[in-house]
Parts: structure tokens; sequence; C-alpha cells
């Protein structure tokens, strides 16, 4: 299961809209949660090859004291997120922006792996290879899978059992590492709980949640203004038609079930496009990054707050990561400082 401390090794992107991409396929992947996780810790190392009179097909990105990382090692991160930025039909320009930025995020966070990795070396912290078993068949009985659906996962991943043990030791001794660091050192008071509740009346009061449908068309990248303009037209007659009655389906398009989602949560956007409606409405056409998108709003839930009593246990979970989180940065950064790192990209 993934720790406050996992967090920290995963890169944050964000879209025009204000949407955290890799937030976005933690969602989808959230299964294989540890299996993502042991991505961002892959470490290739294969030797830089060249054939006389051929390009170069490996090179050293950064060094880290005495250690170094490859291209291929960036390379082999990148390709999940990248794929996925890929296949968000953004414009040219806009995806290439978002896959630099994701490569200086990923570099800079393999940076931080091989700090960490060099402390535990240092500090001599080890594990059995029953602690790495048991770490697997929690997972597996927490995810209900079977050796042969784990191993099928792993394989869509692009990562063997051996490689993947090795990614779930790599993670466990670097929680180890800040265990030892940071989370010793955190005491959290019934007062801090206390005065969380209080300033967050908004995660522990009433919540609004509404179910959600949507029909979505994608424009072109590259496409003119005239393209984009025939596309809302099309839109904006499919949405005549839902709304004097027709589904769906009886439009020629194929609406997507999306589920229940908390109000607060939604972009701005849909925010403001869903704030008079009703169950059984359809907000206008939405030009959004993905596309051209109509929602229908099937369903509005009001779920009750929680009493102080009832969310001391989150309350403090989420203290703790908080404080876990700023004491790790505030550890590594010390850590940086003293540690010789050049970065070539």
């Amino acid at each position: 299961m993934a720790t406050a401390v996992d967090d920290l090794f995963l890169p944050r992107t964000l879209d025009t809209n204000g949407t955290d991409v890799f937030g976005k396929m933690k969602k989808i992947k959230r299964l294989l949660t540890p299996l993502l996780m042991a991505l961002v810790g892959w470490i290739l190392c294969c030797p830089a090859r060249s054939v006389i009179g051929a390009e170069v097909v490996d090179r050293i990105v950064a060094v880290v004291n005495e250690d170094i990382i490859l291209l291929t090692e960036l390379n082999q991160v990148a390709r999940p997120y990248i794929q996925r930025i890929r296949n968000m039909n953004y414009s040219p320009e806009q995806e290439n922006r978002m896959i630099f930025k994701v490569r200086e995020d990923l570099i800079q966070q393999l940076v931080d792996q091989k700090l960490t990795d060099q402390e535990v070396e240092r500090h001599k912290i080890s594990i059995s290879e029953k602690e790495i078993d048991n770490t697997i068949e929690r997972f597996k009985q927490a995810n209900h899978f079977t050796d042969e659906r784990l191993r099928s996962e792993l394989e869509k991943e692009g990562l063997s059992m051996t490689e993947y043990r090795e990614r779930i030791k790599e993670q466990i001794l670097r929680s180890r590492l800040v265990n030892r660091q940071v989370r010793s050192k955190i005491v959290i008071t019934d007062a801090d709980v206390r005065d969380y509740f209080e300033r967050h009346p908004e995660k522990y009061g009433k919540t609004k949640r509404v179910y959600l449908r949507n029909l979505m068309m994608r424009i072109p990248a590259g496409a003119d203004a005239s393209q984009k303009e025939a596309a809302m037209e099309r839109m904006n007659q499919i949405l005549d038609k839902l709304r004097s009655g027709e589904t769906f389906d009886k439009t020629g398009t194929a609406g997507r079930d999306l589920g229940f989602f908390d109000f607060a949560q939604l972009s701005p956007q849909l925010q403001e496009a869903m704030k008079d409606l009703k169950p059984g409405e359809y907000t206008p056409v939405l030009d959004t990054d993905q596309g051209l998108q109509i929602f229908y709003l099937q369903d509005i839930e009001v779920v009750p707050g929680k009493s102080l009593e009832e969310a001391s246990d989150e309350i403090e979970q989420e203290l703790y990561k908080e404080i876990v989180n700023e004491k790790f940065q505030s550890w590594l950064e010390d850590l940086r400082k003293r540690s010789h790192i050049k970065i070539i990209l």
C-alpha cells in the first residue's frame, strides 16, 4: 500500500484546466498503485551502446555524488506518463511543453531517489525476503489478486516478478529511512486535530455529490477555425436533441457513465456550468482540453457531515501525512545541499 512518502516520488503536471494529469492516472490505476510506484524507482543499468557511424543510444543525464543516472532510466520512467499525455489529444505545442515538464520533474525525482538510496546504504538499512513476500501477499489480498492476476498486471506494466520484488524492496527501504529520519520525531496532539477540524468545515460538513454522464467530441490536433466551428455546431445540434428528450443512444453518439463526484472537486469551469442544474438537465457545450463536452446531471446527493470524534482518526492521518511530507522535503533539501548533483539534460 502506498504511504505518504510514496507520493513524494510522483511528479505533478497540470493541464490548462488546472487538472493534475498524474492525479488522473493515479485514479485510473488505483488498484495497481504499488506497481506504478515501482515504476518511479525503476533503474535500468545497461551500458551505453554505440556503433561506428551510428547514433549513441545512451548517455548520462545526471551525476549524484558517486552515482549516475542514464538516459535509458529516464526514458523508461517517463514512458507511461508521456503515453498518457499523447492520448489526451493536446495540440503539438502543448504536448511538447507538457512532455518537457514531465522529463524535468522526473529527473529531479530520480535524483531524490538516488540520494535516499545512498542514505539507505550508508545507514545499513535492510529488509528480508520474507518481508517482501508479506508485502506482496497483503497487496494481493487487499485487491483480491491471484498469483496469475498479479503476474498479468505486471506484464502489462512491462515488469517481471523479479523486477517487481526489487521495486517493492526499494520502496520499503526508503520508507524505513524516512521513518528513521522523520516519522519517529512527529507528535500530533488533540489540539492539533481540533484546530484542523475547525479550519476545514468544507471537508467535514455536509458534502454535495453529483452523478454525471458525459458526451465528448475530440478536436483533431491542428484543426483550423472552420473545423472547430463545425464541431461546435454539431455538438449544439446534439444538445438540442438531448434537451428535447432524446437519449445519448438516439443521437447517434455514445455517452459515458462517470459516476459520483464531490461537487467541490470538479473543475471551476464545470462547477460554473452546473451550479444551477437540477437532476435530468444538461450543461451547455463546454470547450475543454480534452475536446467539446456535454455533461448530464443524473443525480444529486448530500452526504451528512462528521463530528470531531468521527473525523479524529482521518484528521490525524492527514496531519501526519502533511508533517511527514514537510519534514521529509526539508531533510531532502538539506541532503541536496550537502551532495554533488549535476543535471545534464
